[in-house]
Parts: C-alpha cells; structure tokens; sequence
C-alpha cells in the first residue's frame, strides 16, 4: 500500500513538472530588468496622459488591510467611493473594495455606488501558515457575508519545499469554498525573489484554479516590481496560448503613485494586449493611489 502511495504522489508531482515544461524558461533577473525597461523607455511616456489615468482609477482594489482598521474607518473609506459615483461621468469607480473578512459586511451595508465589488482577503492572510481546515472556513464565512472576490496566499513555505501537490489541494478546496466568488492567489513576488521561481509559483496557482494572480500582500517583503510584473504578464500570455483561457493580473504591494501604476499598466498593455485593459482581467490594489489619481485628473 505504502508504495502504491509513493507512485501515486510521483505521478501527481510528475504533472506539474509537465506543467512547468510547456512555458520558455524564465529571463534571469538581470535580462528580466532590461527586457521590462526596454517596454517603459519605448512605451510610458505615451501612456501617462489622462485617458491612462482615468482607465486605470476603474482598476483599482481600494484596500484597507491594517491593524487600525475600524467599521468606522471602513465605512468611511466606502462613503468615499459612493460620493464619487456620478462626479466624474468619463471616469469609472474603483473596481471593488478590499477588507479583512470581518469587515465585509460593514462594506455590504454601506455600499451603495453601482458596479463596485467587494473584495476579502483569507486563508490566513498574509503568511498562510495555518491549518487548511481553518482557511476553508474563513473564506465560506466571507462568502456567507457575501463578498465577490477572496484573494489568498499561495504557502510559501510548501512551495520552497516542493510540495506542490499540497498546494494545488488546498487552492483548489479554496476555490470549491469560493462558490462564485472570484479567486485570487496572492504569490509574494517580492520573497520569492527570482524569476524561476516567479514564474513557477504563477504556473502553479493557474493550473490550481487561481482567476487571477498577484503580487503581493504588501506586508513584511518587497512588494510589485516591473520585473515580477514583467514575469507574471509572460506566464499568463503563454497559459492564454496553451490553454485558450485568460486569467487575471493584480498588481499590489507599493503602487501608490500614478506614475508606479502607468508602468504597470504599459507592461500589462504590451505583453498581454488591450484586450486585458479591464477590471475583468487587471487589477491594482492600493490605499493611497486612488487619491493620487483623482488629484491629478482634477488639476
């Protein structure tokens, strides 16, 4: 029985390897840099113009992830996005608004403005490190709460070790938990580090059931970088091509200025196409960054 197990696990862990051989091999890091500023140095300055700026106001995850956060301090980062439905009829509301799950019925109640999403992290954000069990259970409860969106951390610590049928269980029983609700699989680009490993960690949260994959929590490590950005927009071309489906990117973790997301956005534009220029397929998740936006478009 013990070997029928052992060949069983060879064969589930052979998959994936299988999974990894059909992307190109990663840039090195170093190539991954010049690659991704290549893109900017042709394509930012065109980019960064208002139209830009107003497209990427409807991609943003308005996020409030703190140990201060409040039903107060949450309500009143709603009542923000209701009084800018309306005022700007050329520029979209923020795509959804991001909370702790103990928050998402306070969104739910105060959310009036037309459109807008409710996003929750879970599954022990940010480290991931708990039981399996416990994960399932928070996010079911977001859902109960009736949340759109749960965004999760891929377990890191699994990931270094190999563990990748582990990961591709739990990230599925994620996904069955998630009823409608939208999946994102937060990978910490920013720990990871290189490129190899980017790009592997994307590969497995796609083939796991991820809708869309992230950076970062913007907690404890580096957060988005043009070249994990640049390495996530090439994992997600080349899935669309093997598979014919289209996942989704989110960018989090330091974009707090509309400069930081037009570079996001030129990258996204021109390795992915116009065709991912919407919040059904690229997303920026920031507290400060909508702020920044609006001030530049009232000026």
């Amino acid at each position: 029985m013990e070997e029928l197990i052992h060949e069983f696990e060879a064969v589930r862990t052979d998959r994936f390897h299988e999974a990894f051989g059909k992307f190109e091999l990663p840039l090195t890091n170093e190539k991954t840099t010049h690659a991704a500023q290549a893109i900017l140095d042709k394509h930012y300055e065109a980019n960064f113009n208002a139209e830009t700026l107003k497209k990427i106001h409807g991609f943003i995850d308005l996020t409030s992830l703190t140990t201060l956060d409040t039903k107060e301090s949450v309500w009143k980062m709603v009542d923000r996005v209701n009084d800018f439905e309306g005022t700007r009829p050329d520029v979209a509301n923020v795509a959804a608004i991001c909370v702790y799950p103990n928050f998402v019925e306070t969104v739910r109640q105060a959310l009036t403005a037309e459109g807008v999403r409710i996003a929750s992290v879970a599954g022990g954000f940010p480290a991931a490190q708990t039981f399996t069990e416990v994960k399932i259970a928070e996010v079911a409860m977001a859902i109960m709460q009736g949340v759109d969106e749960i965004d999760i951390v891929m377990n890191l610590g699994n990931f270094m070790e190999g563990a990748y049928e582990e990961i591709a269980d739990e990230i599925a029983e994620i996904k069955d938990a998630c009823r409608e609700a939208r999946l994102k699989v937060i990978l910490e680009t920013g720990a990871l580090a290189t490129t190899d490993l980017i790009q592997r960690a994307a590969i497995l949260a796609l083939y796991s059931g991820a809708d869309f994959i992230k950076t970062s929590t913007g907690k404890g490590y580096p957060g988005a970088s043009i070249e994990a950005v640049y390495t996530l927009c090439e994992v997600i071309r080349q899935y669309a091509s093997i598979t014919g489906n289209k996942v989704g990117l989110k960018v989090s973790g330091g974009v707090r200025t509309a400069e930081d997301a037009v570079r996001y956005y030129t990258l996204v534009k021109e390795i992915l196409g116009e065709e991912w220029l919407n919040k059904e397929l690229f997303r920026i998740g920031a507290s400060s960054l909508v702020g920044d936006i609006e001030k530049r478009l009232g000026e």
